[in-house]
């Protein structure tokens, strides 16, 4: 099951809406099939091991990472794919909350006489397919919000400079972040001050994720590096109300695509409401790269899941820019708390990693 979970993460940020499976198949003690979700959803991770293992798969033990499916949807049920290849027992890790299938895959399977386990590995399975879950079950992506901080906590000079406050192992753990994300998130600020390009380089990796801009009056300029290269790369901009009809057809223009949101009673897209549109849209895992105004917003309204910190060793002082925007706290009990899951040394720099405390 192990190995079922490993095979299913090579597939995030390629694979929503779906979510990344694995699928090892074992016959007499050796593996004789495996596979994982492919780019676009299909085919599904059970549909390719099996295809792998052939005759083999008869009489075999199969290891999921997700209950297989029991609907019709572009192709046909795992659950009976899997009853057809004659499977003596499926090991499963969790049942997919999807209302199309919640136990249903399951009780196909024992109702053609197959013996399913179930809720092995359930833990880490769960959270390689964090973002597949929050989908189904909150309406909206995981949210993994990146801050790339100077020990006292700053993200730039006072003059805006920030470039580069981590090395380039940090830098190069960002593009593997990107890579496993749907999508990246800025907010215009960022994107008008830094003019990012957000696509993953130096990986040897040929596509990109959704790049998304939180721009409640799209006043980020198309001649921008995200407007020159939306018709290589997906270009989302999400924008309130107060945007006029001329921006939205110039971001048009350009290839991208442009999205309203609700606004906030104070102003600026309502956080809320923007991820449960991107849930919408099928996206899972989001990686939130800035600015603090929009990464104060979205902890303030508690939607980050997960806080990924490159602390670098360099100090600005009170002058520089904070990592964050205000939160509105009057006591410290009211902070968001995060417990902390991973430490990493990246050259001269270090990554830690906190999840949202239960």
């Amino acid at each position: 099951m192990r190995l079922a979970i490993a095979l299913g993460r090579r597939g995030l940020g390629r694979v929503w809406p779906n979510p990344a499976v694995g699928c090892v198949v074992v016959r007499d003690g050796r593996i004789v099939g495996r596979g994982w979700t492919a780019p676009g959803g299909r085919p599904h991770a059970e549909t390719q091991a099996l295809a792998q293992a052939g005759a083999a798969a008869r009489g075999a033990t199969v290891y999921v990472s997700l209950e297989p499916c029991a609907h019709h949807g572009r192709t046909p049920p795992c659950a009976q794919a899997l009853i057809a290849a004659g499977v003596a027992r499926v090991v499963t890790a969790l049942t997919d909350p999807d209302p199309r299938v919640d136990g249903g895959g399951h009780a196909l399977l024992r109702a053609a006489g197959v013996d399913v386990i179930e809720g092995v590995e359930a833990a880490a399975a769960r959270a390689a397919n964090a973002g597949f879950l929050s989908r189904v079950t909150r309406g909206r992506p995981w949210l993994t919000l990146k801050l790339a901080l100077t020990l006292d906590g700053r993200i730039a000079t006072a003059s805006g400079e920030s470039r580069w406050i981590t090395g380039p192992a940090a830098r190069r753990a960002v593009h593997a972040m990107r890579a496993t994300h749907d999508a990246v998130l800025v907010g215009a600020g960022t994107a008008r001050a830094d003019d990012p390009d957000l696509r993953v380089r130096d990986l040897g990796i040929t596509w990109s994720g959704v790049r998304l801009v939180a721009d409640s009056r799209l006043r980020v300029p198309t001649d921008s590096r995200l407007g020159l290269s939306a018709r290589n790369a997906p270009v989302w901009m999400l924008h309130g109300d107060a945007a006029g009809a001329e921006p939205r057809a110039a971001w048009v223009g350009t290839g991208a695509e442009v999205i309203a949101v609700p606004e906030a009673a104070g102003g600026g897209l309502d956080p809320a409401a923007m991820l449960a549109t991107l849930g919408e849209k099928g996206l899972t895992r989001v990686l939130c790269e800035g600015g603090g105004a929009l990464g104060g917003s979205l902890l303030h309204a508690g939607l980050v899941d997960e806080i990924a910190v490159f602390s670098a060793g360099k100090l600005i002082g009170a002058e520089g820019r904070p990592g964050l925007g205000p939160l509105g706290l009057d006591a410290l009990a009211e902070a968001p708390r995060f417990h902390l899951t991973e430490t990493r040394p990246l050259g001269e720099d270090l990554l830690h990693i906190w999840q949202r405390a239960p």
